[in-house]
């Protein structure tokens, strides 16, 4: 048996076949405990036990309700992290000299980042900084992604985002994703007409911008993913630690970061700086 105790943060994923998903626990010190590979337990039972007590992982005082996935109500107010414009980053407001903490900022908003075309639960747009690659595809349950466009800037990301998003979703419905493998797509074909419709907005962007900022990506190839799954359940419950604090089952897969028991679907992410004690036979 194992038995993991320790603050939740997300599982952390590496790219394989299929992809290979770590407990990620913090002790006191918030140093990580030695990574679990959660995998191993496919098809046997697991308990996830909430403790009642939440720190908040940025400033580690301790809380009863978490904001942003893991912060007090003060930090998710202060912190650049938390800003409405992480979210929206069409809504960077960097210029305006109103960042929360510019230095942040520079180093994590002005860097390059890849708008791309992903199918999680059907075809989506998304962004993300580049050096997240293929972390947030894997975070999102996507079974393929290709990326499509290269900027220097997260507000530069955002405004094609948005401009894409008049044309498909650019959100993941997050139950169709749990339920089955979304069919196929061919996100090159997609990739070109997206490129036809919105060739007139990308010209204009590029000129309020320093050439070169803006790079169409027409070499990349489609990244395809699968996950550690025995069976998706038949119908999609939500499990809540909020609600539930000892949550238990035998776990059928992990996919995006939701573990998939026979009991329900745990969004281990939305618990992030909850304690926890993880129970594995």
């Amino acid at each position: 048996m194992t038995n993991l105790t320790g603050q939740l943060h997300k599982m952390a994923a590496h790219e394989a076949n299929p992809v290979e998903y770590y407990f990620t626990l913090l002790d006191a010190d918030s140093t990580v405990i030695k990574p679990q590979l959660v995998n191993e337990y496919l098809g046997l039972p697991l308990s996830v036990n909430f403790t009642g007590n939440i720190t908040c992982i940025a400033c580690k005082q301790k809380i009863k309700k978490t904001y942003q996935q893991g912060y007090c109500f003060p930090c998710a107010r202060k912190l650049a992290s938390c800003d409405l414009c992480i979210l929206k980053p069409e809504t960077c407001h960097f210029h305006l000299g109103t960042c929360r903490e510019p230095e942040w900022g520079k180093i994590n908003c002005f860097v390059p980042h890849i708008v791309y075309l992903a199918n999680s639960s059907g075809l989506k747009v998304g962004l993300t900084r580049e050096s997240q690659v293929p972390t947030r595809w894997i975070d999102q349950g996507a079974t393929q992604a290709l990326p499509i466009i290269r900027v220097q800037s997260r507000y530069q990301a955002g405004l094609i985002e948005v401009a894409i998003a008049k044309l498909i979703s650019d959100k993941t419905d997050w139950r169709k994703m749990l339920s089955a493998v979304p069919e196929d797509i061919d996100l090159k074909s997609k990739r070109d007409e997206i490129f036809t419709q919105i060739s007139s907005t990308i010209q204009q962007l590029a000129g309020k911008f320093q050439f070169g900022d803006i790079e169409m990506l027409t070499a990349e190839k489609v990244r395809t993913f699968c996950y550690p799954i025995i069976e998706y359940p038949k119908k999609v419950v939500n499990l809540s630690l909020d609600k539930t604090p000892a949550i238990s089952g035998i776990l059928h897969g992990i996919k995006g970061q939701y573990l998939l028991l026979n009991t329900g679907v745990l969004n281990l992410r939305k618990f992030t700086g909850y304690d926890v004690t993880i129970l594995t036979t």
